[in-house]
């Protein structure tokens, strides 16, 4: 009799062990990112290669600060891809990462298959917005936006351990 009890008293911790879990990597942390009009949507510049606003509207996002790969936005813009092409820097080898499935704005399948397609170009958004993490701003034809932080060349190496590629800013000092 008593092993039936311990064996439901495991069964019960790890259902709640699961749940806790689940609960934290969907929910927990993640907050809105109210929209301060100034630095929501940036794209780096052709000309000076300094991160500038574009014009958007119906802004919508999530972060947390358990990770800088979190963040995610959604947008509109009346600018179109041409304009947007001649302007601001085209991001290579963009991939969307998934969104929490309860923030509905943001598929990262559609916008990957936009990218694959082309009916999406990815812009640079802010080039190591944290060590090793660029911010990319995706925009569909139909001036549907997306924004994420996708880790670059620089910090998939450093982030391995190895030393600094040439071409790469130092990363910061770690606290010990």
């Amino acid at each position: 009799m008593s092993g039936k009890i311990i064996g439901i008293g495991i069964v019960a911790m790890a259902v709640i062990a699961g749940i806790a879990l689940y609960y934290l990597q969907i929910y927990a942390f993640y907050e809105p990112v109210e929209a301060n009009g100034l630095t929501d949507v940036q794209m780096t510049t052709i000309v000076s290669g300094e991160p500038e606003p574009i014009l958007y509207d119906s802004f919508e996002a999530i972060d947390a600060g358990s990770s800088p790969l979190r963040y995610r936005a959604c947008f509109t813009t009346p600018q179109s891809q041409a304009m947007l092409t001649e302007t601001y820097v085209i991001y290579d080898d963009a991939v969307p990462l998934e969104a929490p499935g309860w923030f509905d704005c943001f598929d990262a399948d559609e916008i990957g298959t936009a990218l694959q397609n082309e009916t999406a170009i990815a812009f640079m958004g802010t080039e190591n917005i944290t060590y090793g993490i660029d911010r990319v701003v995706a925009i569909l034809d139909d001036g549907r936006g997306f924004v994420w932080h996708q880790i670059n060349a620089c910090g998939e190496v450093v982030f391995d351990g190895q030393p600094t590629p040439d071409g790469c800013p130092e990363p910061p000092a770690r606290d010990n």
